[in-house]
């Protein structure tokens, strides 16, 4: 091939000694300029943040020689080479789907059309090979939709477009049909091929590449530049299906041969439709010969074709659904379709109503039961008053744990048992602070979750008890990102000394390395929840906005002091398409990034623990409740801001539940909660009941609702 006609670059290894010779050779050639891109290609390199990114070494980086251009440039070696370039594809394509599609070889006949198809197909990296024809040389008309310029006016089309190619990839294999493709060369053509790409102005051409497609069984692929048509012909799944999809009826090639182009009109209009046409194409075709002298193209219908057909070779070459058919994507008709966007508005809450004391006893016991914490606000519990006369006497004010209220990842019902716990403590604080408190008890029982407890109401008193009363009422869980400054000296001897009380332990981290290391255990477990589709269903129904019909349970989502950005992110994590990519991709550290940011922003994590026996009943884990809900009263009456953190793995004390709880992240669970086990020092014999973060921050925005007294299963 002369060197007006070359189209591939020659690629030289400095370590090769004919290629050393040759390097010589252009070094010494004053017309020919070195280009060294290597070190400013490694610099690049080093800022991917893809795992896989493959890092050539230097042995393997390449001199890369234009003769057209009289260039020489340094790159890296192909798959660094690749991995840079193609970075910006994902996630759009995964390296493994853009590995799939590196195994296809695609032919393009036709250069005009063809050449910006070829020129996108490599560009996305979507084909290992590429197989170019047209016989044309390039005119100073093409250009107003081949992306040449005045310099390849007289080159050979397929030739033009196989050195644009080249510039972008040199290491992508394209081969080239000067000659174009006819009858006795289609097969030579067609021979390995994955995918042809039909865009030849000839239509007996046209035909005879449709009959031998089939006969190769290669799918086929045509985009007219008019009204956005595209063509899709699976002649590898449908090898007797006929062409054009029948229009032409038993018309073969040979019965087109050597007719004029007025003789092919008729058969022109059957195939494309004299209604799909647009009515400048369609006028145009009128005055073809007479005041044109072709069908008419514009570029940017050929870049849009071109795009159309690219999307669907990587639905073929990926293996995704693609049948054979025709569509039109008609950028002027959506035009005339054009809409305003809607506008969300702000969400409207309604106002916050003043919550007013009851007018008993007993009526502020209950009251106060319910203000007490529950995973996900869904106060799992019952409560009512067993007595004829129940301001004195032997009144007594029974709960029972409701496994209907249970939050997702309750296993067992353990986290509503603390629940249940809290509240019970906080019915006594109440009693203890009106003179009604008597004996309790809690009991392991029969039943759905088999808990109950009993308050009895006397006429004791507990003055440390009563002291807690209006921190009860006040309590609240804050999710504002803390300060990060550290705690005050005596507040962890302090919610110690009121876990143990209740016959609890508690574990804190504290060092600025420990809550980090904390904030990615927890991130990692929310990245879990989100990629588990029943537990991201059951987090997105925990929350409430205003239009929500129930208001008393959930939580507000006010309450989650998200900042623009947050809200932002959970819109997007809120779409189960979008959770389900991120889970086949092995994805989504961004999930975890709301609680991360607030665990680094604390002053502190604890858990609360209590010692495990060899039968642990739910009562455990309510009297556990008890030291919960009094270390979280202490922090507040020392300034800290409390917010519980429920990691996905918080209740599962063996390797069956965390399998039940997310089948597909066993082996993570098992690893973060053995992580934070021993980042917390949690020895093996205790268990947890609730884990904890202490911030100084703002005030919180809101408490999130609780059921009224009369719709919480009370009677008296």
């Amino acid at each position: 091939m002369g060197e007006q006609h070359r189209h591939r670059p020659e690629i030289l290894d400095e370590n090769d000694q004919r290629d050393i010779a040759t390097l010589t050779e252009l070094r010494a050639d004053p017309r020919v300029e070195f280009l060294d891109l290597r070190e400013l290609l490694r610099a690049e390199s080093a800022q991917l943040l893809a795992e896989d990114a493959v890092v050539d070494t230097p042995e393997s980086e390449r001199w890369i020689h234009y003769p057209w251009r009289r260039l020489v440039v340094g790159l890296p070696g192909a798959s660094a080479f690749r991995a840079i370039r193609l970075d910006r594809n994902r996630n759009k394509l995964t390296g493994a789907e853009q590995e799939r599609l590196r195994a296809a070889t695609i032919g393009v006949v036709g250069q005009s059309v063809g050449h910006s198809v070829a020129y996108a197909l490599a560009m996305e990296g979507v084909c290992g090979r590429l197989r170019l024809a047209d016989l044309d040389e390039i005119e100073l008309s093409n250009l107003n939709r081949v992306p040449g310029t005045v310099l390849d006016v007289g080159q050979n089309k397929a030739v033009v477009t196989a050195r644009r190619i080249a510039e972008l990839d040199p290491y992508l294999p394209v081969e080239i049909f000067s000659a174009g493709v006819d009858e006795n060369s289609v097969h030579e053509f067609l021979d390995g091929l994955s995918i042809v790409v039909e865009e030849c102005d000839s239509l007996d051409i046209k035909l005879v590449l449709r009959e031998a497609a089939a006969e190769h069984r290669i799918p086929l692929l045509m985009e007219t530049s008019d009204r956005g048509l595209l063509d899709v012909e699976r002649f590898d799944l449908e090898p007797d299906r006929p062409p054009f999809h029948g229009l032409l009826g038993g018309i073969r090639s040979a019965d087109l041969r050597g007719l004029t182009a007025r003789e092919k009109a008729p058969f022109v209009v059957r195939i494309f439709g004299a209604d799909g046409l647009s009515a400048r194409m369609a006028a145009s075709m009128v005055e073809v010969g007479e005041t044109v002298s072709s069908w008419p193209q514009l570029g940017s219908d050929v870049m849009l074709g071109a795009a159309s057909v690219v999307a669907a070779v990587r639905r073929i070459g990926g293996g995704l659904p693609l049948a054979s058919g025709r569509i039109r994507i008609d950028v002027d008709q959506h035009l005339d379709e054009l809409v305003d966007p809607v506008v969300e508005p702000e969400p409207v809450w309604a106002a916050t109503e003043d919550e007013s004391a009851a007018a008993s006893p007993i009526g502020r016991v209950l009251e106060s039961a319910r203000r007490a914490p529950s995973g996900g606000n869904t106060q799992p519990w019952s409560v009512r008053v067993v007595s004829d006369a129940p301001a004195v006497g032997d009144s007594a004010v029974q709960f029972e744990l409701a496994p209907d209220y249970a939050a997702g990842l309750d296993v067992g019902f353990r986290g509503s048992a603390v629940a249940f716990g809290a509240a019970v403590h906080n019915a006594r604080v109440t009693a203890a602070a009106h003179g009604v408190l008597g004996a309790h008890e809690f009991t392991d029982g029969a039943g759905a979750a088999g808990l109950t407890a009993t308050l009895r109401l006397g006429t004791g008193a507990d003055p440390d008890l009563a002291a807690d009363y209006p921190h009860v009422l006040r309590r609240e869980t804050n999710r504002q990102l803390g300060t990060g400054k550290p705690l005050a000296a005596d507040v962890l001897a302090a919610l110690t000394s009121v876990a143990e009380a209740e016959g609890a332990r508690l574990h804190a981290v504290t060092a600025m390395d420990d809550l980090a290391r904390a904030a990615s255990l927890l991130g990692e477990s929310d990245r879990v929840r989100y990629l588990t589709p029943r537990l991201h269903a059951e987090m997105l129904a925990e929350v409430r906005w205003p239009d929500d019909a129930d208001q008393d349970t959930g939580i507000d989502a006010r309450s989650l002091e998200l900042t623009a950005a947050e809200s932002a992110a959970y819109r997007i994590g809120a779409r189960t398409d979008v959770m389900s990519l991120l889970r086949a991709w092995s994805a989504g550290a961004a999930l975890g990034k709301y609680t991360g940011d607030r665990v680094r922003s604390s002053s502190a994590i604890v858990a609360i623990t209590f010692p495990v026996l060899t039968n642990c009943e739910l009562s455990r884990y309510a009297r556990a409740g008890a030291a919960v809900q009094r270390v979280w009263i202490q922090a507040e009456q020392r300034g800290l801001a409390v917010q519980p953190i429920s990691p996905v793995f918080l209740y599962a004390r063996t390797r069956g539940e965390l399998t039940a709880i997310s089948p597909d992240f066993a082996d993570t669970l098992a690893s973060l909660q053995g992580g934070l086990l021993e980042l917390l020092g949690v020895p093996e014999h205790e268990t947890m009941a609730l884990v904890l973060r202490l911030s100084y921050a703002a005030a919180a925005t809101v408490r999130s609702r609780r059921r009224p007294v009369s719709h919480a299963g009370t009677s008296s």
